[in-house]
């Protein structure tokens, strides 16, 4: 592996530490930093309440949503980066302890980010996430269940 391909991959693992905190902390502008202002953004295995949306609509939605929740925590795992010149594949995986708004225990979930990652003049950005969740326990209404249940 040459030395572009180390710094490409290790900028997008950044990219990903940054969607984290952001949705984490509620900085949405700092999430909004990881993708294109054209990104497509797809979380509907996760929730019937959230479609797929751009960018700016779909962050909006996750502060009206995922924001009101008093803790939340994404772990970011296992990335694989398949680089082809200016555009990679990317899938991690997850997994988010959480306390929900009008829930007295605690939720978890866990599963796969697919990312198609692009190389723009302000470094690699994300074009397109489908969130693919393969597991939820107590999860809120209008969530997916957990698997089996």
């Amino acid at each position: 592996m040459d030395l572009q391909a180390l710094a490409d991959r290790l900028e997008i693992h950044e990219q990903l530490a940054r969607y984290a905190r952001g949705v984490d902390t509620g900085d949405w502008e700092l999430w909004k930093s990881v993708f294109t202002p054209d990104a497509v953004i797809d979380y509907t295995s996760t929730s019937e309440l959230l479609p797929v949306a751009r960018r700016d609509e779909m962050a909006t939605m996750l502060a009206q949503t995922i924001g009101q929740a008093p803790m939340r925590m994404h772990y970011i795992t296992n990335i694989e980066v398949d680089l082809a010149g200016d555009r990679a594949k990317v899938r991690a995986m997850f997994y988010n302890p959480m306390q929900l708004p009008g829930m007295a225990d605690r939720s978890f979930c866990g599963g796969f980010y697919h990312h198609d990652f692009v190389r723009t003049p302000e470094g690699w950005k994300s074009e397109r996430l489908v969130e693919e969740m393969v597991w939820f326990v107590n999860p809120p209404i209008g969530a997916k269940a957990a698997q089996g249940d």
